[in-house]
């Protein structure tokens, strides 16, 4: 075999026995070639381990591939923004081939917002799309548009059913649910588990987490049939509020060795509270390493995190449709599962 880097298109020609621009003609799907001919040439290509020039291949479709990433809003700190840094990274590596990145952001608990991004993204003209799919039903029907274009799309953190998509980099979900209620309950006697849900749009369209509560009720259900499992829903934006409704939870349950989870990235909510009302007999386990996160669980107050690298499943994204819009070639797999890290106080200063 070859070094591909120093085997030429001109060799590729010479060795098949067919000028230049036959094997041009080949390489990039384009014009009239008899079977035989592409046979042979593509034969020689593989003897050879030739590989075409990428940067020539780009300036010779005299393309402006663009990728459009759809993302919540976020503030410092928050989960996004770590998903905002491995689009940077995505950026840098899409860049050396001329495709430009850009992201648009939606409130995750206004559909409206999400319509809006979706529209915003349509209209621009995308030649590839890359989404965080938050509120099901709207999501289906942009994608389904996507498909109707031509438009490869990418999930990312969590994925529908549909079949269209051309990959998916994150966490398998129901696996993670079910994990997370192995960890909390750790072989105890559990007859309650409180699961904290985060109040989302005011029509209920919105419940990205809802795989991944299902693994969550099955492992329960399985190993802890007489266990009851409990949803409370609290304000992400009022401290006031949200304090108020634990508040009546915990009076609602007078055990004070109180089973706890959030399937999100705001397992901080929780600790903030136990904190501020000196409880330390709850034991608690979300998701994510936010700092926020990393703090409660160094103090004590979450007794564990599941971590995943959303920045790498953002860069990952990116780098699966360049790879797509520049060689033709779908990622090995569709589904990318990434790892699910189980973190505590002793082991998380060496995670990021």
């Amino acid at each position: 075999m070859h070094d591909g880097n120093k085997i030429t298109i001109n060799d590729v020609a010479r060795a098949a026995g067919v000028s230049k621009g036959t094997v041009d003609r080949v390489l990039h799907n384009r014009g009239e070639v008899s079977a035989r001919s592409r046979e042979r040439i593509l034969k020689v290509v593989e003897e050879l381990g030739y590989r075409p020039n990428l940067y020539a291949s780009i300036l010779a479709t005299k393309k402006n591939f663009h990728i459009s990433c759809i993302i919540p809003e976020f503030n410092d700190g928050e989960f996004w923004e770590l998903t905002e840094k491995g689009i940077e990274i995505g950026r840098e590596y899409a860049g050396r081939f001329g495709i430009s990145i850009g992201a648009t952001l939606y409130d995750q608990y206004d559909l409206d917002s999400f319509q809006a991004a979706c529209a915003e993204v349509m209209a621009s003209g995308p030649s590839g799309v890359i989404i965080a799919p938050m509120f099901r039903n709207e999501t289906l029907k942009f994608v389904k548009e996507l498909s109707e274009k031509q438009i490869p799309y990418v999930y990312i953190d969590s994925k529908l059913e549909d079949d269209g998509y051309l990959a998916y980099f994150g966490m398998p979900m129901y696996q993670s649910g079910y994990l997370c209620a192995d960890i909390l309950t750790d072989g105890r006697d559990v007859r309650k588990v409180h699961v904290i849900r985060i109040e989302r749009d005011k029509r209920g369209l919105s419940d990205p987490t809802i795989t991944r509560r299902t693994g969550l009720v099955d492992y329960i259900s399985e190993h802890y049939p007489d266990c009851r499992v409990e949803n409370t829903f609290i304000d992400p934006k009022n401290t006031e509020l949200r304090y108020r409704t634990l508040d009546k939870m915990f009076e609602d349950d007078p055990d004070p060795d109180k089973y706890i989870v959030m399937c999100n990235s705001r397992v901080h909510f929780i600790a903030d509270y136990l904190r501020d009302r000196g409880i330390r007999t709850c034991r608690v386990v979300g998701f994510d390493v936010l700092e926020r996160n990393l703090y409660a669980l160094r103090d004590g107050y979450v007794q564990a995190l599941i971590a995943q690298h959303s920045d790498r499943q953002a860069a990952s994204a990116i780098t699966a449709i360049t790879d797509y819009l520049i060689l033709h070639e779908a990622p090995a797999k569709k589904d990318n599962y990434t790892q699910m890290d189980i973190l505590n106080k002793y082991n998380c200063d060496y995670y990021i």
